[in-house]
């Protein structure tokens, strides 16, 4: 009985933390919902491709012009060299060597403000670029700004949905925990009733145990949490510093006081329940 105890309370403290860090994601995500919206926009890039004839300082001048649009965050010159190596990196020197002169033109990357990263908005800026004689082509993925307006619900949505069935798992988990506790301890309690204990005395230390373990589950879900921004932060650098840390704060407290709350609550309606039992129903439990 005890094995199966121990067994039964490290799977249901498996279960709460994989909950709680899915409710620190979903938290921290929430919190800087549109901070995280506007970073992957203002990211987008609008590649100003311009005519072969162009000459270096007439790219110049035109993109101090395109800096100076509205809505325009940031542009990046790249100049026939830069193209030409960076499509070496990426096809090799074998793919520009059949060429008799290299067919990279000057272009010029654009990055928006966040507001200006619509589909409208864009077909306005991509029309006045256009409209410079200088420019051959002005590019960017249409399909990737829906996209990223329609994935950052989608995931909330999704977040949300595995949230509630960890919760439902963790109910069922922490339930069994008790209930296998309660059979081991039964005629202890029953005696405890003939001598006048209250309901509430013997929930007592049930509902203190509830509450370390759901307290132990939540410092787990946030080492889990931390760890995992550290490791993302290699990758997406830029994107850490919108997540402050009082965000981060305030995501630890929401995991720990959900810990504390499902587990501890789960904890006193069986107890609630199973307690009043007479003395046949326990036999029969």
């Amino acid at each position: 009985m005890r094995r199966r105890l121990i067994s039964a309370w490290i799977s249901t403290v498996i279960s709460l933390s994989l909950v709680l860090l899915l409710v620190g994601v979903g938290t921290l995500l929430v919190i800087n919902a549109r901070e995280v919206g506007d970073y992957f926009k203002e990211n987008l890039q609008i590649n100003v491709l311009l005519k072969e004839q162009v000459t270096e300082e007439e790219a110049l001048r035109y993109e101090s012009k395109v800096a100076a649009i509205p809505g325009v965050r940031a542009t990046h010159y790249i100049s026939r060299e830069q193209g030409k190596e960076e499509m070496t990196r990426l096809l090799g020197k074998d793919f520009l060597s059949v060429f008799e002169q290299a067919p990279i033109p000057i272009s010029i990357d654009v990055n928006l403000e966040a507001p200006y990263v619509q589909a409208d908005s864009l077909q306005a800026i991509k029309a006045q670029l256009s409209e410079s004689p200088l420019v051959d082509e002005v590019v960017y993925q249409t399909s990737l700004v829906d996209a990223l307006n329609e994935n950052l619900q989608k995931i909330s949505l999704a977040l949300s949905l595995m949230v509630a069935v960890l919760l439902f798992i963790s109910f069922v988990l922490i339930g069994n925990t008790v209930r296998l506790d309660l059979f081991n301890r039964r005629f202890s309690i029953h005696t405890m009733h003939l001598v006048g204990a209250t309901r509430a005395y013997i929930r007592r230390p049930f509902v203190g145990r509830a509450a370390l373990q759901g307290l132990f589950a939540a410092l787990i879900a946030i080492l889990l949490l931390v760890g995992g921004l550290y490791v993302l932060r290699e990758e997406f650098a830029q994107l850490f510093k919108i997540f402050t840390l009082d965000s981060l704060l305030y995501t630890m407290a929401v995991m720990i006081l959900v810990g504390l709350t499902v587990s501890t609550f789960s904890t006193f309606l069986v107890v609630n329940r199973l307690v009043g039992y007479n003395r046949d129903q326990l036999y029969s439990y």
